[in-house]
Formats: C-alpha cells, structure tokens, sequence
C-alpha cells in the first residue's frame, strides 16, 4: 500500500469513527440519524452534518405547508370544517374533500424541494414515489416502471396496481434499488392539529388490517418514518 493510499484509508477510518460518535450523540433525539448505514453516515459526514438532512426535509415539509395553504387560505392554515369540504370528483365518481386536494399539490411541492436536498446531501442512491409490486408471502418486490404505471392509470386498469406500494422517498444504502435504508413519507394533517400518522389499508387490501409504515419496512427491509409540518421527521 502506498503513503497517498495509506492515508486515505487512515482518513476514511477517521471519519468513519467521528460519525459513529456524533450519530451516538444525535441518536436519541434523531430516528433519521439513527437509521442511517454507518458506511453512507461516514460519507455524509465529510461535507455535512447527518442532522442537515433531517433538518432540510423538515423544512421542505414546511414550506409545502405554507405555499399549499396560501393559494386558498392567504397566511392561515384550514379549518376542520374546510378540511372536509367536497371541492370535486374524481374520474370513478368519489369524492375529493379539501384536505385531499391540499394533500396531493402540498406532496408535489415537498418532493420537488426533497429531491434538491437529496441530491446534495444523500450519498448514495434514492428513488423518489418509485412503485413496487411486493409478494408478501414469498417476501418479493419488484419495481413498476412509471411508463407501465400510467398507462395502467390511463387505461382505467388500476385493479392491476391493487397491492403495490408507492412510498414518497426511498433511500438506499447501495446500489440496490430493491432495498431501503430509509423510507420516508411525507404527511399533511389537515386540520394541522391532527397527529400526522401512516394511513391504514382498509377491507378491499390484500394488507388489511396493517397501515403502511409496516408494509414499506417489510417489503423494503429499512425502518420507515414520516415528515410532517408540525413535527418534522419522526416516529408515529
């Protein structure tokens, strides 16, 4: 092994054990620090702080918030009763209710921001409102490319997508982009005094009875978590 060599390595062990002491210290008040591959930890920790990314997410969430609620509401969030509001129907005839509608455009808003964020502080790969198709009896996943996904979607053939799984963001430790090290969902309560939580599956899912914070960790194998507004990134 060569000096140059040498003391790369040297370096990469430094830093590797500097971010394992700082993610010890941040850990506690920290689930995303905490979830996080020593080994994309030790790379982050080269050019930023493991929590700037914690912290960036959370205010991607936050200004989706703000800039959602200010094209119908000025500088105030909804109420209860404008949350529920009917604004429209969907093309199968059910209802769209306010905080729906707030939902989808505040989603939209947050994922541009994320992605920016991502690309400078992750790493290593992620995938953003990628779809998989998960087996859970014979534990497999597969992707659903987004071509082959909307034109299910514009054929009406949404039965064919009953099933699968679309997490918000995904982040891999590694080049395998069947495996999470985080998965993260951004949640919008509307009224905002709502507790931001994982939806559940209701009786027509093959996951009934489970929500989907438990099916993104056991098809993907990584812990998953929300980012809300009002909470940033954390735990149910």
């Amino acid at each position: 092994m060569d000096t140059e060599t040498a003391a790369k390595a040297r370096h990469a062990a430094y830093v590797a054990e500097q971010a394992s002491a700082r993610a010890a210290t941040q850990a506690i008040a920290s689930p995303l620090v905490r979830a996080i591959p020593p080994a994309v930890l030790a790379l982050m920790q080269q050019d930023h702080d493991a929590d700037e990314l914690e912290q960036q997410l959370a205010a991607c969430a936050v200004q989706a918030e703000q800039l959602g609620n200010a094209r119908y509401f000025e500088n105030r969030p909804p109420t209860r009763q404008e949350c529920a509001e009917v604004v429209e129907q969907d093309r199968c005839g059910k209802p769209v209710t306010r905080a729906m509608q707030l939902g989808r455009q505040k989603h939209v808003l947050a994922l541009q921001c994320a992605e920016k964020v991502l690309k400078e502080l992750w790493p290593a790969p992620f995938s953003i409102e990628q779809r998989y198709r998960y087996y859970p009896n014979a534990r497999f996943l597969e992707t659903i490319s987004r071509e082959k996904e909307a034109r299910l979607i514009a054929e009406g053939c949404t039965e064919e997508l009953r099933g699968t799984i679309k997490p918000d963001i995904v982040l891999h430790g590694d080049r395998n982009l069947l495996k999470s090290a985080l998965t993260l969902d951004f949640k919008f309560p509307c009224p905002d005094s709502n507790l931001p939580q994982w939806a559940p599956y209701g009786p027509s899912s093959p996951y009934f009875g489970r929500h989907q914070g438990s099916i993104y960790e056991a098809a993907l194998g990584g812990p998953a978590l929300l980012i809300s507004p009002g909470f940033g990134v954390r735990t149910p």
